[in-house]
């Protein structure tokens, strides 16, 4: 809370009203819940064609609500002792474009129309802990900030930072807390996957309930973890989100299930599931199949069956969530069964988004494509299992 206070603070009056816009929004991740209408914004938004270039769209898209850079990974010690890591950057811009000329006349460093927050979060396999902390400051005087120029994407909250080298795609992530943190580089190994439609990712009924949508789903990893304040070399894969947009989460949504998989065959699995307050899932449900080449197969609703297999409940939130899954990919006769690692991997978030959320390693065994059997890791994403996102 007292990181949210601060930032009241220094907000004129005109745009702290705006904050829990803010908090809505990031608290909902993928899309912003309906904190306001449509016609309440002028913000940019996405109803169609995304025409993404890279590298030019690694970097910020000031004018859409928000935004996010996020980065999972599974990597292993040089003892062989696994570990999984996340580290989220967002953008959120909290005065529409233009409208900015009802704050006070006096000008002040400190007035900026953006806030950005970040998560941090280390899976320790072995020990069996979770370890995750947050940080949030405003786009301004130096404490955060998203900057794209020829040669690099930068993102920094604080101390914590993404720089994206656009001559060799080398993408370079630091951020440390009391105890743990990491220093990694990742290395590009496929070329950007666009979801949806060439990026265009419709999450909803209505054609502007969307955003522009890209990962890298491919990255090798190397550096070092901060793990109990001890600095260890570490290896292994990564996977890279970018997205933007300004939609709400529309009414009939209380949350999603996000499968982000790594596959010993060097193929790759995007799905997203868009769960309904009527128990049944979303026909914008999607995802994305990447062949080893880096060729890519859109999936629709109908291709895609998931069960969950187990729960575990949060003595922290009181949360049920699913912890081990069955998932067919009907048209490419995958059958895959998908476990935590760890069961407890809860983030909550009282500082920044006020909302908690399963954000954790998976490991992953079955038959991949066409049937040939496949091992793997990969991240799982579970919103809306304490409470439903779009409370009123």
């Amino acid at each position: 809370m007292a990181s949210i206070f601060r930032v009241q603070v220094y907000l004129t009056d005109k745009a702290s009203r705006r904050l829990p816009l803010l908090l809505c929004f990031l608290a909902a991740m993928v899309m912003l819940m309906p904190c306001s209408s449509r016609a309440e914004t002028s913000y940019r938004s996405v109803a169609g064609p995304c025409h993404l270039e890279f590298p030019r769209d690694h970097g910020p898209h000031p004018g859409y609500a928000t935004e996010w850079w996020y980065y999972t990974g599974n990597v292993k010690s040089g003892s062989g002792s696994p570990f999984g890591f996340q580290l989220t950057f967002f953008r959120h811009q909290f005065v529409p474009p233009g409208d900015e000329t009802g704050w006070p006349k006096l000008p002040s460093a400190w007035r900026t129309p953006q806030i950005y927050i970040a998560h941090l979060a280390l899976s320790d396999i072995m020990e069996g802990t979770y370890r995750h902390v947050e940080q949030m400051a405003r786009g301004a005087v130096g404490l955060a900030d998203a900057t794209s120029d020829l040669e690099k994407t930068s993102v920094f909250v604080k101390d914590w930072s993404l720089e994206i080298r656009h001559e060799d795609s080398i993408h370079h992530l630091t951020a440390v807390a009391e105890d743990f943190g990491m220093n990694l580089i990742l290395s590009q190994e496929k070329p950007p996957v666009l979801h949806g439609q060439n990026g265009y990712s419709l999450k909803g009924k209505a054609a502007d309930s969307a955003s522009c949508y890209y990962s890298l789903t491919r990255m090798s990893v190397h550096g070092d973890l901060v793990v109990r304040g001890q600095s260890i070399p570490v290896q292994g894969s990564a996977w890279m989100d970018h997205e933007f947009s300004t939609a709400p989460l529309e009414s009939d949504l209380l949350g999603w299930d996000w499968f982000s998989l790594q596959f010993s065959d060097r193929t790759e699995l995007m799905i997203y599931l868009l769960r309904q307050k009527d128990g049944g899932m979303s026909p914008a449900s999607s995802g994305t199949f990447v062949d080893a080449s880096g060729t890519t197969t859109a999936l629709v609703f109908q291709d895609i069956a998931v069960e969950a297999l187990d729960h575990w409940q949060s003595p922290h939130s009181g949360g049920s969530y699913p912890v081990r899954w069955a998932i067919k990919i009907i048209p490419l006769k995958m059958e895959l069964t998908i476990a935590a690692q760890l069961k407890d991997q809860e983030m909550n978030t009282p500082g920044t988004t006020r909302i908690t959320y399963w954000e954790g390693s998976v490991s992953v065994k079955g038959n991949g494509k066409d049937g040939k059997p496949v091992t793997g890791e990969g991240y799982v994403e579970l919103t809306g299992y304490d409470k439903p996102l779009n409370l009123p």
